[in-house]
């Protein structure tokens, strides 16, 4: 198995503050499509980042390779959404991960 970071890239820089009805139902699919992923386990880590005067989404997941990480992102319902999403996507040599139970009491 094979880490990534993936950094989902808004259309505008005050995303989502400035979002559009038909924006922000998209991002409910988006959201649904990834707590699939974590279900299944190739989604690690997932949720949106507040930076200035925006924000971002970020992922980090665990699949076989740079191609399956590509489809993964692809198959993104907020990227075929065509509103101008784009993943970056980076590959981690390495992670450390908390043990299983730990921080759950």
């Amino acid at each position: 198995m094979a880490y990534f970071f993936f950094r989902l890239v808004p259309p505008r820089p005050r995303f989502p503050y400035d979002a559009t009805g038909e924006e922000m139902a998209a991002m409910k699919r988006h959201a649904a499509y990834w707590h699939q992923n974590a279900e299944q386990g190739s989604a690690i880590a997932v949720g949106p980042v507040f930076e200035g005067e925006g924000g971002w989404g970020m992922a980090v997941v665990s699949v076989e390779d740079q191609q399956a990480a590509q489809a993964l992102a692809d198959a993104d319902p907020i990227i075929q959404s065509g509103y101008g999403f784009r993943f970056d996507i980076l590959p981690m040599p390495s992670i450390i991960l908390r043990p299983s139970g730990a921080g759950n009491e």
